[in-house]
């Protein structure tokens, strides 16, 4: 199973990455459903849990400000539309998964299947960048939250 979530990390990065850069580009015909659709249909024998997926992708958008306000102060010597674009994307999703899967996926798995996607699809020096910023993301965002008086509350 979790060669399996890694494959369907690997999708949603693909898919995500594919869809900013159609839409940065004035595709109008940019659609993420076609888009996903596509790229699952590569791999349909090989990943089972298709929602997973689709979870991945249609939260980092639905999040997508949210994510970059938080990413912005956490890197703030790269500003975010000059972190390339695969970066982009990754730090994203394993933001996301931080913040907002934490019940299904333990923080040290979010950072290391985004350095994993990093070290595989990022240039040299991206596994290093995403491992920093992520671990900041998390003893700030997350570790903090956590310690607070009121920890029940959900990470925003």
């Amino acid at each position: 199973m979790a060669s399996n979530r890694h494959l369907g990390r690997i999708v949603a990065l693909q898919s995500l990455y594919e869809y900013e850069f159609r839409i940065s580009s004035d595709d109008k015909s940019a659609a993420i459903d076609e888009i996903l659709s596509r790229n699952l249909e590569r791999y349909k024998d090989e990943i089972e849990d298709t929602d997973f997926v689709h979870t991945l992708v249609s939260g980092v958008l639905e999040h997508q400000d949210d994510l970059d306000s938080k990413i912005r102060p956490l890197a703030p010597e790269w500003p975010l539309e000059q972190i390339a674009r695969i970066d982009r994307n990754v730090l994203r999703l394993g933001l996301y998964e931080l913040l907002y899967r934490a019940a299904e996926v333990p923080p040290k798995v979010a950072i290391n299947e985004a350095v994993e996607l990093a070290k595989a699809f990022g240039s040299d020096n991206s596994s290093k960048f995403i491992n920093g910023v992520l671990g900041t993301a998390y003893r700030t965002l997350v570790e903090e939250v956590e310690d607070a008086p009121n920890a029940d509350a959900k990470v925003q």
